[in-house]
């Protein structure tokens, strides 16, 4: 009976509220992109950038690294802010916040998967995020994949496009005018 009553008191509350991220981004690009996050497969992760988002630590964060038919990079909240930040060492840097441990998991990073940016070590993962233009199976299994778009696939897709192998964007790049957890 208690099994029956936990039971109908799950189902009463209906589904669980999924975290979430609406981005606004300013630029070549204009619009908002929905993200749904992977709490269950990256929670440290999510736990990460929603707390930054929270913060407003991502408005106005530049995405410094686009390569067109790979992925545009962001999320470098100490160097690059678009006003007051450091263009020459956007990329380079975190959060103020220690590094976190990898959460890898099955998820494909496909086309639109975001996927959590990080230096030679596994565990180097802090602030910084990436989203796919296109399929990168090579990446499946070696980065954190923390969530993927719902809405607004264009709006990444129009994203300024860096230059050479790097991916650098040159003159002013598109910027994460706000983020915002949603449920």
């Amino acid at each position: 009976m208690h099994k029956l009553v936990l039971a109908a008191a799950l189902l009463a509350a209906g589904p669980a509220a999924a975290t979430g991220l609406a981005i606004e981004i300013a630029g070549e690009a204009e619009g908002t992109v929905r993200v749904d996050l992977f709490e269950d497969a990256a929670p440290a992760h999510v736990e990460r950038i929603t707390t930054l988002a929270e913060e407003g630590a991502y408005d106005g964060i530049v995405f410094h690294r686009v390569i067109d038919g790979f992925m545009a990079q962001t999320g470098d909240v100490e160097f690059g802010r678009l006003e007051g930040g450091d263009m020459g060492r956007a990329g380079t840097g975190g959060s103020d916040l220690p590094d976190l441990a990898a959460e890898f998991s099955d998820v494909s990073f496909e086309r639109g998967v975001l996927g959590m940016a990080r230096a030679a070590d596994p565990d180097s993962a802090n602030s910084q995020f990436f989203i796919m233009f296109a399929p990168a199976p090579h990446l499946d299994g070696d980065y954190t994949a923390v969530g993927r778009v719902t809405e607004g696939m264009e709006v990444v897709d129009a994203i300024k496009r860096g230059e050479g192998p790097n991916g650098a964007v040159v003159g002013r790049p598109d910027v994460m005018a706000t983020v915002t957890v949603t449920d």
